[in-house]
């Protein structure tokens, strides 16, 4: 028993590194600072967001929308003309704002006559950073509640819009103000999801030739010395760093061809999924 133990203890101290314990820690630190994060990410929810609008319409189903908007907002800027547009986003930029939403003419009688209310929503994109994705979610989420009550007005109302506008009754039309370019039709939640996407892909590529240009690295030592050819290269006439730096170079090489063939073979898989997604929808609206 006590053999065995002598042989735990000896294993544990081989194991117990800094080379072992510092991942430990780092990733301890990492996820820490995520915690942090996501706790911003909280107190960033609980703020009401701030915006502008324009409310050009003068019906019940606008003042509802209009009502949400002023409650559930800080509003920085209210108006009923679509020229005051331009000082409505300057005042939102002065105070840090998020959005400048229109409510356009004939808001509620387009939708009693079954065709879907229009926002226009200027959004003021910061940068494309997760608090800024958050941010343009919370209003968002208000649109959502409004379409809510909308739905209920109209089917307590018994109206006769059909059930796709009783549903759904608004839409959106979108332009993002990103680094002074007027983005038509893009919103902030779609640009930063095709920033990440890309961002993504190089740290993913930089790891996958670490590990296997790490890993390739030590095979080729090892094989080396069971060859017996590892002391035949150390007599040659040529630097040790320049055998380490030669075979870091070739597995470092090795490792980018392997990691571009696998990224090649994700976007394919995850291609075909994108392409199901879409037959989906194409059947459903058939």
């Amino acid at each position: 028993m006590s053999a065995l133990g002598n042989i735990i203890k000896k294993e544990m101290k081989e194991l117990l590194t800094p080379a072992t314990i510092l991942p430990i820690v780092v990733m301890a630190v990492i996820f820490g600072s995520m915690g942090n994060a996501i706790g911003g990410i909280e107190e960033e929810l609980k703020e009401k967001p701030i915006i502008g609008f324009i409310n050009e319409d003068t019906g019940t189903l606008s003042t509802i929308a209009s009502s949400i908007l002023t409650n559930y907002s800080d509003v920085v800027f209210n108006s009923t003309d679509i020229n005051d547009k331009q000082a409505g986003l300057e005042q939102v930029k002065q105070h840090d704002g998020i959005a400048l939403i229109v409510i356009t003419q004939n808001f509620t009688t387009n939708i009693l006559e079954n065709n879907p209310g229009e926002f226009e929503i200027y959004w003021i994109m910061k940068g494309a950073g997760l608090m800024d994705s958050v941010s343009s979610g919370v209003v968002e989420g208000l649109i959502s509640t409004i379409n809510r009550e909308l739905s209920k007005e109209l089917i307590e109302g018994n109206t006769s819009v059909n059930a796709t506008i009783a549903l759904l009754p608004t839409q959106k039309v979108e332009t993002t103000y990103f680094k002074g370019k007027e983005m038509t039709g893009l919103s902030p939640g779609a640009i930063t999801g095709l920033l990440s996407s890309q961002s993504t892909m190089i740290p993913i590529i930089m790891m996958m030739i670490i590990l296997m240009a790490g890993g390739t690295v030590i095979s080729s030592m090892a094989l080396e010395k069971e060859n017996k050819t590892l002391e035949t290269l150390l007599t040659l006439p040529v630097k040790r760093t320049s055998i380490v730096t030669g075979k870091i170079t070739a597995s470092a090489a090795i490792g980018l061809i392997m990691a571009v063939i696998y990224m090649f073979g994700l976007g394919s898989y995850m291609q075909s999924f994108l392409v199901c997604q879409e037959i989906s929808i194409l059947q459903i609206m058939a």
